[in-house]
């Protein structure tokens, strides 16, 4: 059977290509719960390159446990770029990994925070040796609470796989 989540091959061409240049990735996940890490962590040699993860499905442990400023959460909500961001980097940060990716959104039914179902945001950090890199991107996804999951989980790991292929190598 395929894996819906890889089509075909993204997960384990994302293992496969941070393997060979000798980088790490973690993850910290919302509106995924953990689906994110697990499609990794399917692949044979994951263990190779992924740190780990964390799921901060609640707000507060989105500062708590994800390193997202409290500020930033009390003015822009849990979903937002910002927050976004600043769970990528404090996924990298925390569990001491080269690339961090987070995902942060509305699965539905209901909309929240005034954000429709299917608002996504996908943050990335590339921890340098001087600085740090942090991007994000936003989507408007539709379907179910499920598919929006995992179209949510299968963006980010093209998206990704995308980043370290253009990414010089180690830090």
């Amino acid at each position: 059977m395929t894996d819906p989540l890889t089509h075909g091959t993204v997960a384990a061409e994302l293992v496969d290509t941070l393997r060979e240049r000798g980088l790490t990735v973690a993850v910290a996940e919302s509106l995924t719960g953990g689906l994110l890490s697990a499609t990794i962590a399917g692949v044979p040699g994951a263990s190779d390159v992924l740190r780990g993860g964390v799921v901060v499905y609640a707000t507060d442990l989105k500062s708590q446990l994800g390193g997202v400023d409290p500020g930033v959460l009390a003015a822009e909500g849990p979903v937002s770029a910002n927050t976004a961001r600043q769970l990528a980097i404090g996924a990298a940060r925390n569990l001491n990994a080269d690339w961090g990716v987070s995902l942060t959104g509305v699965a539905g039914p209901d909309p929240q925070d005034g954000h429709a179902p299917g608002t996504v945001f996908c943050g990335f950090a590339r921890r340098r040796a001087l600085s740090d890199e942090l991007d994000s991107r936003e989507w408007e996804l539709h379907g179910d609470r499920w598919e929006i999951r995992l179209t949510s989980a299968r963006r980010a790991l093209e998206e990704l796989l995308a980043r370290v292929r253009r990414d010089g190598g180690r830090r």
